[in-house]
């Protein structure tokens, strides 16, 4: 069966706790909590808004290296290690999580991704049904805590212990360690293989991987080499009446189009809707939208 994906441009509008302040010239100026960060952006392509001196009250600016990622946090004043961030999810509550400043730029959560939680969210409350997600490359475990707070019993599956760790710990900041979580440090592809031969079957699955990386005794992910074996194994660990697939893709050539399509293929034989499009954020400063990542989501009608 094949779906027609609407295309939209998504924004997580709920945050409280997150600000995107202001981009131009390669930057960006973000709020995260009570702390104000600079941090690289290429498709910032226009002039900045605000003036210098809103810049410039920043705590810390990113300062990247040639190496894609890489570099170090130049701290303009002081930062916690750690502070705690919070997200309202409608009609379920509200999630608590930790971040931190890391060596990868990221700070332990992508804001624009909450819009996939409330979605999600909703879906679960109505299924009026026990609900089984599995939540590939969770990195700090929002996503999975986000279903479970709606009623879900989740796995969650990403190569880092450290994520995984950190995922825990926000289980235990949003009050939610009485929720079934199950969480599995393992490379997701052998982890998958591994479920399929178990027959093992999901009603929501969540992909969100990295465009490269490598899983815990080395193995090597790569999106476009990667993602169809991935997709395959995912369509055989589908229950026969699924709820949602929700995949999102950072720093990739690939358009939402070609997304879509590749789900498309992996939902085909299911009677739903896709929709496809861009994860934005909009400026506070000139109400400009920054695209931060191309998405693809089936759910079932």
């Amino acid at each position: 069966m094949q779906h027609s994906p609407t295309y939209t441009l998504l924004e997580a509008k709920n945050w409280q706790d997150y600000e995107l302040l202001d981009s131009g010239d390669g930057l960006k100026l973000e709020r995260f909590g009570k702390y104000i960060f600079a941090r690289p952006e290429s498709q910032a392509m226009w002039r900045r808004a605000l003036p210098q001196k809103d810049w410039d009250m920043a705590h810390a600016v990113f300062q990247p290296t040639a190496e894609e990622s890489g570099g170090h946090w130049d701290f303009k004043k002081r930062v916690d290690e750690k502070w705690v961030m919070s997200y309202p999810l409608p009609n379920v509550g509200e999630l608590k999580f930790e971040v931190m400043t890391t060596p990868g730029r990221h700070l332990g959560v992508f804001p624009e991704v909450a819009s996939h939680w409330d979605f999600m969210a909703g879906l679960i409350q109505k299924a009026g049904r026990p609900v089984r997600v599995l939540n590939l490359f969770g990195y700090t475990g929002l996503a999975s805590l986000a279903a479970a707070a709606a009623g879900a019993q989740v796995t969650h599956v990403d190569a880092s212990k450290k994520s995984v760790s950190w995922g825990r710990e926000n289980q235990a900041l949003s009050g939610l360690n009485e929720k079934p979580i199950r969480w599995i440090v393992e490379d997701a592809i052998k982890y998958m293989q591994r479920e399929e031969k178990r027959g093992v079957k999901y009603d929501g699955i969540i992909l969100d991987p990295p465009k490269f990386g490598r899983g815990p005794k080395g193995e090597v992910w790569e999106v476009y080499k990667s993602l169809p074996n991935l997709f395959e194994i995912c369509r055989a660990c589908m229950s026969n009446d699924p709820l949602f697939v929700i995949a999102t893709l950072y720093a990739v050539r690939a358009s939402a189009i070609h997304v879509a399509q590749a789900l498309d293929e992996m939902m085909k034989k299911y009677n739903g809707n896709m929709d496809s499009g861009e994860l934005v954020t909009r400026e506070t400063s000139a109400n400009r939208l920054l695209s931060q990542a191309v998405y693809a989501r089936w759910s079932a009608k």
